[in-house]
C-alpha cells in the first residue's frame, strides 16, 4: 500500500483519473480496461466490502487515514496522494469527497443466477441517463428487490454518477446485463417470472389492483424517461401496469415511478415487507 504523492496532474500514474467528466466515456458502457471510479469513502468501503479489487487510489491529505484503513487489506493499490487543484485538473470537476478509486471491474454473473430465488427483479430498458440508473438501484436496494437487470443499451451502473447517486448500492444489489429482447423474455419465463411493464396504455392495469394480486415473481419493466419502454420490451411484456395520476401530471420521473411501484409490490402497500 504505497503512499506516493504527486503534484503533476500529467503524470502517467494518474491516467485513469483524467477526464472523468469527457462525453465519450459517459457513452461507454463499458470504459476501456474494465475499470470504473469509486468516488467518497462511503462508496470506495461498499464497493470493497463487495468484494471488488482496487487497482489505486486518488485522494487528498485530508482523507489519507480514511483511505489508508480502506485500502491496508489491498498493499499492491498505490494511494497517489495530490493537492485539491490536481484532483480538479485531472477529474474536470471539484472533488468535494476528497477521496476517487480505480476498481477493477467483477465479471458479469448470468441472468440465470442472478434471478435464482429472486422474487422481485427490477428490469431497466434502454435508460441511458447515469443518474436515473443510480437512483433506481438506490430504490431496489431500500425497498427490497432482489435484483436488477440490465439491457444491452441501458446506461453503465458502475459509471461514476450512477455510483454516486446510488449511494454505492450498486455494489449491494446483485445486477447483469441481459440479451435482447426476446431472448431476455425466454429466460425469465424459464425462471418462472411474469413480466409487467410500467407504462402508459389505453389497457394497463392500475399498480394497485396488480400489487393486490400480483404473482409470485414479478420483473418490473422500466424505460427510458420521455421515450419509455421500447416497441420490443412492450411486446415481451405479459401485462401492462400503470400509476393512477392526479393533477393533470401523466407520468412520474422513472426513478420516482419504480420506487413507488416498488412500494406496491414489496413495500407496506403490496404483500408484506422484505
Amino acid at each position: 500500500m504505497p503512499v506516493v504523492r504527486v503534484d503533476d496532474p500529467a503524470d502517467g500514474r494518474l491516467a485513469d483519473y483524467r477526464d472523468l467528466t469527457d462525453i465519450a466515456l459517459r457513452r461507454a458502457l463499458e470504459p476501456e480496461g474494465g475499470l470504473y471510479i469509486a468516488e467518497s469513502s462511503k462508496v470506495i468501503s461498499r464497493a470493497l466490502e463487495a468484494g471488488h479489487t482496487p487497482r489505486s487510489f486518488l485522494v487528498q491529505d485530508k482523507w489519507l487515514p480514511d483511505i489508508e484503513r480502506l485500502a491496508a487489506p489491498h498493499p499492491d493499490a498505490p494511494i497517489f496522494v495530490v493537492p485539491s487543484e490536481v484532483a480538479e485538473h485531472l477529474t474536470g470537476y471539484v472533488v468535494h469527497r476528497g477521496a476517487l478509486a480505480a476498481m477493477h471491474r467483477p465479471p458479469l454473473a448470468s441472468v440465470g443466477e442472478i434471478v435464482k430465488g429472486a422474487r422481485i427483479v427490477v428490469v431497466l430498458d434502454d435508460i441511458v441517463d447515469h443518474t436515473n440508473v443510480g437512483a433506481i438501484f438506490r430504490g431496489a436496494a431500500g425497498l427490497g428487490a432482489d435484483a436488477v437487470l440490465v439491457s444491452p443499451r441501458c446506461a453503465d451502473p458502475l459509471y461514476r454518477r450512477s455510483v454516486r447517486v446510488s449511494m454505492g448500492t450498486v455494489f449491494q444489489v446483485p445486477w447483469t446485463r441481459m440479451p435482447e429482447w426476446p431472448v431476455a423474455r425466454e429466460l425469465l419465463h424459464e425462471a418462472g417470472f411474469r413480466l409487467a411493464a410500467l407504462a402508459l396504455a389505453d389497457d394497463a392495469v392500475p399498480l394497485d389492483r396488480f400489487a393486490a394480486d400480483a404473482p409470485p415473481k414479478v420483473a418490473l419493466m422500466l424505460g427510458a424517461e420521455g421515450d419509455g419502454l421500447s416497441r420490443a420490451a412492450l411486446d415481451a411484456a405479459d401485462v401492462i401496469v400503470t400509476i393512477p395520476m392526479r393533477g393533470g401530471v401523466d407520468s412520474l420521473n422513472v426513478a420516482a415511478a419504480s420506487a413507488v411501484a416498488l412500494w406496491e409490490l414489496v413495500g407496506a402497500g403490496g404483500r408484506g415487507s422484505a
